[in-house]
Order: structure tokens, then C-alpha cells, then sequence
């Protein structure tokens, strides 16, 4: 098993201002950033010292990491526009995105610190589909309830028979009033 980044390891605000060093950066000049991150780590009297190769591979997993987000965000975006939300199937899309992208984290992340909250959030997806299923059951027998209802209105104005009207409810596929 290969051995855990050290970077991993760092206090939270040296790891934050590193990753917003990073993004200035543009994710280069590995070297200065060394020298940066190793006075640091040496104020704080820490016996740690951080190679550019160690800090080099921190950077490219940082990269890919914040490219797959983006790809993501963007993928969403197209879903969006292309589903417009007829039926709620936007919603549907999404949660069917952030699963793969949290299926995908959770099977290469190494960080075991992720999985209880990778776990929740798992969970919670699965509340959210499976209330969305459900007002989507309750939308369209309210919809057909509706439509049953003014088809038998206008039905009855018209002097339809009871036989035509049980005819145009079954070819509809709705209930009767």
C-alpha cells in the first residue's frame, strides 16, 4: 500500500491557504510553493518537510479533483437545458449525476476521513429520489383526477352517453368521475 501524503496531514489553515495557493498559481511554480509551505510548517515548529515531487502529485490529484467538479457543474447545466424541468426530470437527472460523481469519489479516495459524510449524503440522495417518485405519483393522479373530472363535465354538457363517456376515460387511460 502506498504510503498516506503528508499534505493530507497538514493543520486545516495551512492546507487551505496552500489549495488557495494552488488555484492563484494556476497549479505551478512547484518549487516556490515549497519553499512557501516548508517555512511554514518550520514557524509552526513541525518536523515536517514537503518535497516538490510530493507537492507536485498533491497538485495534480488537486487538478483532476477540481476539473471533475467542474465537468459536473457543467454537465448539470447541459441536463438543465436540455430537460427543461417537464416532470420534475431535471431534479431526477441531477440526483442521478452527484450519485455517479459520489459513486466515483468514494471507489478512488483514499481519504477515509470522506466515507461517514460521503455516507450521509448518500443516504440523503436516496431520501430526496425516492420523495420525488412519490410527489410525482401524487402529481399525476391529481392531474388525471383533474382531466377525468372536466372530461365528464364537458362530457355531460354535450349530451355524451354514460358508454362514450367509460369509452373516452379508457382510451385516455384516466379514471372515472
Amino acid at each position: 500500500m502506498a504510503q498516506r501524503s503528508k499534505i493530507i496531514t497538514l493543520p486545516d489553515d495551512i492546507k487551505a491557504e496552500l489549495d488557495k495557493r494552488l488555484l492563484a498559481g494556476n497549479f505551478s511554480d512547484y518549487s516556490t510553493m515549497v519553499e512557501w509551505l516548508n517555512g511554514q510548517l518550520q514557524e509552526r515548529g513541525l518536523q515536517i518537510e514537503i518535497s516538490r515531487s510530493s507537492l507536485h502529485r498533491y497538485g495534480q490529484d488537486f487538478e483532476e479533483r477540481l476539473a471533475a467538479i467542474s465537468l459536473a457543474t457543467q454537465q448539470a447545466k447541459a441536463v438543465a437545458e436540455a430537460a427543461g424541468d417537464d416532470e420534475n426530470a431535471m431534479n431526477e437527472a441531477l440526483i442521478r449525476l452527484i450519485q455517479t460523481k459520489t459513486f466515483d469519489l468514494l471507489v478512488t479516495s483514499d481519504n477515509q476521513k470522506m466515507l461517514p459524510k460521503l455516507g450521509i449524503m448518500i443516504s440523503k440522495l436516496g431520501n430526496v429520489s425516492i420523495s420525488q417518485k412519490k410527489w410525482m405519483r401524487e402529481m399525476r393522479k391529481k392531474v388525471q383526477e383533474e382531466t377525468a373530472a372536466k372530461v365528464e363535465e364537458v362530457a355531460k354538457a354535450e349530451g355524451i352517453s354514460p358508454e362514450s363517456l367509460k369509452k373516452i376515460h379508457e382510451v385516455l387511460g384516466i379514471g372515472q368521475g
